[in-house]
Order: C-alpha cells, then sequence, then structure tokens
C-alpha cells in the first residue's frame, strides 16, 4: 500500500511537472503547439536564399535553415506532427506579417539592423553579404561614380533602397532610381534597357545573373557600400522561439553542415537551369560559421 501511494504520488508529481511545462508555453511556440501549425515567410525570387523552382515548390539555402528549425520546434514540443504553411512575402511587407501574426518565421534575404530590430527580433546570422551592382558586360560601368543622371533599379523596402536614395542626395548624382517590387522585376527592368545597373546584396545579384539566358552578359561591380548579416524573422520579444532558433542555426553552422549548404546552393548547379553561381564564400562567412551571433553591422 506504501509502495502504491509513493508511486501514486510520483506520477501526480511528474503530472504537475508536465503541466507546469505546457503553461510555461508564451507566444510563437505556444500557437505553433496549439494550432499544430508553423507559418513559415516564403520568397519568389531570392535566389539562392529562397525562390520557386519551376513546380512552385520554395527552396534554397534560407529555406534549408527553416525547415530545420520547424524541426527543432516539432521536437521541442513533442510533437508527432507539425504542419508547414508557407505564405509568399515581399520585402515590402514581410515585416508586417511577422508582427500582425500572420507568419511565424521568415528566413529569406532580410538584412538584421538596429533599425528593424525595433520592429522585430532577428536568429543568429545566416550569412553576410555585400552590396553592389549588376551590369550589362558592355555597359562600361564600373563603380557607383559612373551611375550619375542614369537610370538605377532596386527592390522596394530593402536597404538597397536606402543606401541609393541617400548617396543620391548627398552626392547629387542625379540619378533616377526605379524600386521594383522584387528581385525578379529588378533584374527584368535592366535587362529590358530601362535602367542601366541594378543595386543589391551581391549573392542575390549573382542568384539573378544566373537566370539569365546569357549569364556572361552580365557582372557583378562596384565598390561594396555596406556590410550586411541576413538574419531569420521573428516577432519581438519572443524569447523562447529565438533560443530555439539560435540553438538550431549554430548547430548548423558549427557543425560543417552550414559549409555543405553553402557548397550547394552557392558553388554547384542549382535550380531552375542547373548554373552554377561560383560564389566564392567570403572571410566574413567562414568566421561567422566558426562563431556564431546575431550582431548587425549597422
Amino acid at each position: 500500500m506504501k509502495t502504491a501511494r509513493i508511486a501514486f504520488a510520483l506520477l501526480a508529481s511528474l503530472g504537475l511537472v508536465a503541466a507546469a511545462h505546457a503553461q510555461e508555453l508564451t507566444g510563437t511556440l505556444k500557437k505553433i503547439k496549439d494550432t499544430g501549425t508553423i507559418t513559415l515567410a516564403v520568397r519568389e525570387s531570392s535566389i539562392p536564399f529562397s525562390y520557386y523552382d519551376n513546380q512552385q515548390n520554395t527552396i534554397g539555402y534560407s529555406y534549408d535553415i527553416a525547415l530545420q528549425i520547424v524541426d527543432a520546434v516539432k521536437k521541442d514540443l513533442g510533437l508527432a506532427q507539425l504542419a508547414v504553411k508557407r505564405i509568399p512575402v515581399t520585402p515590402a511587407n514581410r515585416i508586417q506579417l511577422i508582427q500582425n501574426g500572420t507568419v511565424d518565421l521568415e528566413c529569406g534575404s532580410t538584412t538584421n539592423n538596429t533599425a528593424r530590430q525595433k520592429q522585430v527580433d532577428f536568429s543568429d546570422t545566416i550569412f553576410i553579404i555585400g552590396t553592389r551592382l549588376l551590369v550589362n558586360r558592355s555597359s562600361g560601368i564600373k563603380d557607383f561614380a559612373d551611375l550619375a543622371g542614369k537610370n538605377v533599379v532596386t527592390t522596394a523596402g530593402t536597404t538597397s533602397e536606402e543606401i541609393l536614395r541617400k548617396m543620391n542626395e548627398e552626392k547629387k548624382m542625379g540619378m533616377h532610381l526605379i524600386s521594383a517590387k522584387d528581385h525578379g522585376e529588378s533584374f527584368l527592368t535592366l535587362q529590358s534597357g530601362r535602367a542601366v545597373a541594378f543595386m543589391m546584396d551581391d549573392a542575390l545579384l549573382y542568384g539573378e545573373r544566373a537566370k539569365a539566358r546569357n549569364p556572361s552578359d552580365w557582372i557583378v561591380v562596384g565598390t561594396p557600400q555596406s556590410k550586411e548579416a541576413y538574419g531569420c524573422m521573428l516577432r519581438k520579444g519572443d524569447a523562447p522561439f529565438k533560443k530555439l532558433a539560435d540553438a538550431t542555426i549554430a548547430r548548423i553552422e558549427t557543425s560543417g553542415e552550414a559549409a555543405k549548404l553553402y557548397h550547394k546552393w552557392f558553388q554547384s548547379p542549382i535550380p531552375p537551369k542547373g548554373l552554377n553561381l561560383d560564389f566564392p564564400m567570403s572571410e566574413d562567412v567562414v568566421e561567422l560559421y566558426t562563431h556564431p551571433n546575431d550582431k548587425a553591422f549597422q
């Protein structure tokens, strides 16, 4: 009888611990647990980070990382099944859709900076880039000074747009700035001749170049105007979800898995055309994979 009472007390205490753990869930993790669904923001044309293949499936470097975070969430919550809902976003609406709860996580090509940190939180950095120019090889444009008085395109809602506008105003360059809805539209504007240069993050420029009919017609040039850290966005103040995302990213980066993802997406043939971006790993990315962090450059 005494043994039975002890066993009952033990089971009761375990039940209380489990109940307490369940009550501790807040924010995004609670939402996911309650609904059995995690909602990912995906990009349609941020090659090779998050984009659609020919079958409209989301693929990419950042998307692979997002799926590993999904697996970590599923394991942490002890879920047998976890549905994944995907919602396409643009640079113009991605922050709002995180803030209002429409999406739970955005791993794409979003720069972590101090201004955005007032609106959302960022995971550990997943990539580091420099902002440069994509131009036609025959254009004669070699750097930003050559853009004076010319039409230049960039994607709306990006840090590149902010940099270009500031440069145009401060240096009185007389550029006509075109803001496209996404990177695909920006490159189409360049290819059609409506702009002589497309300013964006160097890795994304290499991605757009790979989509061209004749990639060798296009080159990436110019002195980098900024160094930027990409992170996954999540709702502000959600410490448990950020901790889980950070731990997942740190494991990927320090285990050597991130280097394999880099080779897969930046140094090997990728969909939709099987072209190789041939984008060398920078010293900044090498350092990131050794020492994961969530620091912004600006």
